[in-house]
């Protein structure tokens, strides 16, 4: 990602956020500016990008999408169980040849572990995607038919129940698995696993220290939400989460916990979702128009540039405060003795430096303790 997507932008700032903001005057001028060097600035004079630095420091939950957010977004095939009677390799080539067309990370996953495995995606006509529930098309004269089990079950595919101990103990390993279907016959099931992020367990473990409620949202099946949410130490998952009802999840947590929800997305379909959230926070390497609905980006994909923004929130809101009641002071002592007729004009001029001076000097040591603080 190029710095002009930044509207002018200052600089990137390796793994720390970048913030959509404007200027204002004075004391809050110095602190926002000297205090946020260390983050990338990006002007723009709308209301959400405007307060995003305030509202962070209120954040009480974090809700985190999974794929390319706690993982890497880049799942690999993993296991690959035929139906009675079923040849492996057939349903691999059926599952290859309709995934083929999907430009979903679970459909890459699967034609590349096919490919590996020697088998080349066949042409496919009528293909349809289901949103995050599936997706079919015809290949080689048969109707295909890949998803979740209640999908494959409303459609009337027989041979379900016999996979059906195979598919919960692949879930219960974390595993991403998908049922195929032939004519309304099942096939098989081919799973996926993705990666969680070197980072993520240290990120959520931090946000917890700052008081905040993680909660994971994901279309993903419950179990293997489960596993995932048990290892990087997650406070609430909702699972089984269509595209569409992300937005609905933020708002039945903005209604507990008041508004002081924040999301970190990447995707196309998380965009909604981010824009409903008091904060929005997009992965720098997600979809263009999540980064869009976001008020801050996280350049490096990191979560831990959550746990920086907000403390950068703090300190920064903190030091606005400080510097605002530091300026007061100057001018409460000093107009009385000017109203006396007891201060000199150049004594007024060197208080008014002065104070100036110690509201710049006082942003550039919260610069200084961030800077301290990343090492």
């Amino acid at each position: 990602m190029s710095p002009d997507r930044f509207d002018g932008a200052s600089a990137y700032a390796g793994r720390r956020p970048a913030w959509r903001t404007g200027t204002a005057p004075g004391a809050v001028s110095h602190t926002t500016h000297s205090g946020k060097q260390p983050c990338a600035l990006r002007s723009r004079w709308d209301r959400r990008a405007l307060t995003a630095i305030q509202t962070f420091k209120d954040i009480k939950v974090m809700v985190l999408d999974k794929t390319g957010t706690i993982t890497k977004g880049e799942p690999k095939m993993t296991e690959v169980v035929a139906a009675t009677g079923v040849d492996e390799a057939h349903l691999l080539l059926m599952a290859a040849s309709i995934e083929n067309a999907s430009e979903h990370p679970i459909a890459r996953a699967i034609v590349d572990g096919a490919r590996a495995q020697g088998i080349d995606p066949l042409e496919v006509t009528e293909f349809q995607s289901t949103g995050a529930r599936g997706v079919s098309g015809v290949a080689d004269n048969r109707k295909v038919l890949i998803g979740n089990y209640r999908l494959l079950d409303e459609a009337g595919v027989e041979g379900l129940e016999a996979l059906k101990e195979a598919l919960a103990g692949l879930e219960e390993k974390g595993r991403t698995a998908v049922l195929v279907a032939e004519n309304h016959q099942v096939l098989g099931i081919v799973a996926v696993a993705d990666t969680i992020k070197e980072e993520s367990v240290a990120a959520i473990k931090a946000m917890h220290a700052l008081g905040l409620h993680v909660v994971m949202v994901t279309g993903d099946n419950q179990r293997a939400a489960q596993a995932v949410a048990a290892e990087v130490g997650i406070d609430e998952v909702q699972a089984g989460v269509l595209p569409e009802g992300k937005v609905d999840a933020i708002r039945a947590l903005q209604e507990k916990y008041g508004n002081h929800v924040a999301m970190v997305g990447d995707g196309i379909n998380d965009a909604p979702a981010l824009k409903q959230a008091n904060v929005g926070i997009a992965i720098g390497a997600g979809a263009d128009v999540a980064i869009e609905a976001a008020d801050v980006t996280l350049v490096r994909g990191e979560l831990t540039g959550v746990v920086e923004a907000m403390q950068l929130s703090r300190a920064t809101f903190s030091k606005i405060v400080q510097n605002l009641l530091w300026a007061s002071g100057y001018n409460i002592i000093a107009i009385p003795i000017a109203a006396a007729g007891l201060l000199h004009p150049m004594i007024g001029v060197i208080a008014m430096t002065a104070s100036s001076l110690s509201v710049i000097g006082n942003s550039l040591l919260m610069k200084r303790s961030y800077r301290k603080n990343l090492r």
